[in-house]
């Protein structure tokens, strides 16, 4: 049969993607293709049915693989060496530029990409800790956020690619907090982060002309009634039960943004509203251990989440109200952290 929509789960200590469908309530298990160790990152192209995943072995890479509807295998294209293990890939201008983000080499770029072949990668954009990068759909503006200088760095993609930045070249937020993921609003005019250390959502304004940041509010996005206390950058948050925030996501054409904690093992669902503001946390669950990563299904009503530290996946739904169920629990190949829909 042809599959029209797959989860995707990256497995990290496995060296594999597996490829899931969605049958009703429940996940099936497909296929698993090898990529190759560290692979805990990717971006899927679903028009030309194209995967970029990063690999940290035998050396640090970008892989393009085909993706085969027919079966759910993916396959490899081509392969560019990269200087450092990337930590988040994200694809813009209809999938004509792919962007990254390297944690341990502190830096953030940019390459063209022309069927699935990567040409040369921009100068640089260098902070401590790149953890994320997102970018308009226009493939107008990226924001590469930084954990380790607090801030999330604004630049202009210019026409061949390359990477300049904005007059106000960043946005900061608490020095502390560990600025980790960030997502754009459907209608870009909002800008989500959470940070790692503090498990705060922060809510900028986004300016959709000029591309700037600006902070507004910000929420707690985590269960405060756990003891959880802050961390900080080296320390253990599981062995001084710390807040370890992770990755956020939206639901519901926007009415929850749902942000994950990975020392408790949690899911926050927390109220927008209308005009896409923070209001407050309206539903707390358990769900996998360590969810590092997770995903919203297209209509926005179901979340895939996986566990660093369960070797599962759960599908949950979300009511209308913010509260989650779950439907289904399957296991995945070992280390599962990333999780994307094509």
């Amino acid at each position: 049969m042809r599959y029209s929509s797959l989860v995707l789960i990256g497995n990290a200590k496995e060296g594999t993607i597996g490829a899931y469908s969605l049958d009703g309530d429940a996940l099936v298990h497909i296929v698993d293709s090898a990529v190759g160790a560290g692979c805990s990152t990717f971006a899927v192209d679903s028009v030309r049915d194209l995967v970029y995943s990063a690999t940290k072995e035998p050396e640090p890479a970008i892989v393009t693989l085909r993706l085969d509807r027919e079966t759910g295998a993916l396959s490899e294209v081509s392969r560019a060496v990269v200087p450092h293990n990337l930590a988040y890939l994200a694809l813009t201008r209809d999938g004509a530029l792919l962007l990254a983000a390297s944690y341990h080499g502190g830096w953030g770029a940019s390459w063209p990409v022309s069927d699935g072949v990567l040409g040369e990668r921009s100068a640089p954009i260098e902070h401590a800790n790149i953890h994320c990068v997102a970018a308009d759909a226009a493939g107008h503006f990226a924001y590469f956020v930084s954990l380790g200088d607090d801030l999330v760095a604004q630049c202009r993609i210019e026409e061949d690619g390359s990477l300049t930045p904005l007059d106000e070249p960043a946005a900061h937020v608490a020095p502390g907090s560990g600025a980790r993921h960030l997502i754009l609003s459907a209608d870009e005019r909002s800008a989500y982060l959470m940070t790692e250390f503090t498990g705060m959502a922060i809510r900028f304004d986004r300016n959709p002309f000029t591309g700037m940041l600006e902070v507004a509010e910000s929420v707690k996005a985590y269960d405060t009634t756990r003891g959880l206390t802050h961390s900080a950058f080296g320390a253990d948050p599981q062995a001084g039960h710390l807040v370890w925030g992770a990755d956020l996501h939206l639901t519901h054409d926007g009415r929850y943004l749902v942000c994950s904690e990975r020392t408790e093992s949690t899911l926050a669902a927390v109220g927008l509203d209308g005009d896409g503001r923070l209001t407050q946390v309206v539903a707390v669950t358990d769900t996998e251990a360590q969810p590092r990563g997770f995903s919203a299904t297209p209509d926005g009503a179901r979340l895939v989440v996986v566990g660093e530290g369960s070797g599962h996946a759960a599908l949950h739904a979300i009511a209308y109200d913010g509260t989650f169920t779950v439907l289904d629990r399957v296991p995945t190949g070992a280390g599962p952290n990333w999780v994307r829909f094509a």
